[in-house]
């Protein structure tokens, strides 16, 4: 590959210690340590593995964390119990509900049930509102995962035609919102780009992925996009995570690397980097929250 390579996984080490640097001043002043409390419900292997990954980086940045696994038959009236739970608790600044939930429980019901302060997911509409009015309490962490990889890495967004493909609530919709954004001192992340949403249902999707200056690719279809779809010089982001044949692959074929000026790797591009966040907006919660 001739691009360069937007490591997730260096910039993470260096965005969570200074989560640990700015936690340690918290607990030099005698104040709480920020607290993380996540539900992961059932036996979804994928899911473990994230939660997993959330809590060891919760350790290791100093925060507190707790991980609470419920049997996949949980009602949802048990589940919006313990969320109500979470809260009510002081020691809890964010609260995090692993997606995807058993059929039986309503996603939309129980994001609605978290407190839009503890959403450091920023799922909750209230949260949603806030980010398209400009006035963000907090970001979506894979959104503003992807927004600090290129900015760390001297790629500005400012001015340029960006493509995003990928329409989820999760990472498109509000990394379009982001993207295209003034910059303000409430809005840190504004883009100030001109952004176009694509996905894979849209006519001629190589011409308007040829149109990029930085393609962002979130469409969770292994390789949709290949060399012939991008123009030399473009900064690509590939979001995706896809198991082929039990290999973890991104949503962009690897000849892309062989055109684009600089493409983030997965494993260990966006990944790393939407742990970080989530470490970021607990923080920040904490400090909303006891200051």
């Amino acid at each position: 590959m001739t691009a360069m390579r937007l490591d997730g996984k260096e910039l993470a080490k260096v965005m969570r210690a200074e989560v640990a640097a700015r936690v340690a001043d918290r607990t030099r002043a005698g104040k709480r340590l920020p607290g993380l409390a996540a539900v992961i419900v059932g036996e979804n292997p994928a899911s473990q593995v994230y939660v997993r990954n959330k809590h060891k980086a919760c350790q290791d940045a100093g925060l507190a964390s707790w991980v609470h696994h419920l049997p996949a038959e949980t009602s949802q009236a048990q589940l919006l119990d313990l969320v109500a739970r979470f809260n009510a608790d002081p020691q809890v600044h964010g609260i995090l509900v692993q997606l995807p939930l058993p059929r039986q429980i309503d996603e939309d019901a129980v994001i609605r049930a978290v407190a839009p302060a503890k959403d450091v997911d920023c799922f909750h509409p209230e949260n949603l509102g806030l980010l398209a009015s400009g006035h963000p309490r907090y970001y979506p962490c894979t959104p503003h995962g992807v927004v600090q990889l290129l900015r760390r890495n001297g790629v500005e967004p400012a001015g340029k035609e960006v493509v995003i493909v990928g329409r989820s609530n999760i990472v498109g919709k509000p990394l379009a919102l982001m993207l295209a954004q003034k910059r303000t001192p409430a809005n840190p992340a504004g883009g100030d780009a001109t952004v176009t949403i694509a996905h894979t249902r849209t006519r001629d999707l190589a011409a308007v992925c040829r149109r990029a200056e930085i393609l962002i690719v979130a469409a969770g279809s292994p390789r949709i996009v290949t060399a012939d779809m991008v123009v030399p010089g473009v900064v690509v982001v590939d979001v995706g995570t896809n198991s082929v044949n039990g290999k973890l692959v991104g949503d962009v074929h690897e000849g892309v690397g062989e055109v684009a000026a600089a493409l983030s790797p997965v494993p260990g591009g966006v990944g790393p980097m939407t742990i970080t966040l989530l470490l970021v907006n607990t923080l920040t919660a904490a400090e909303a929250i006891d200051g």
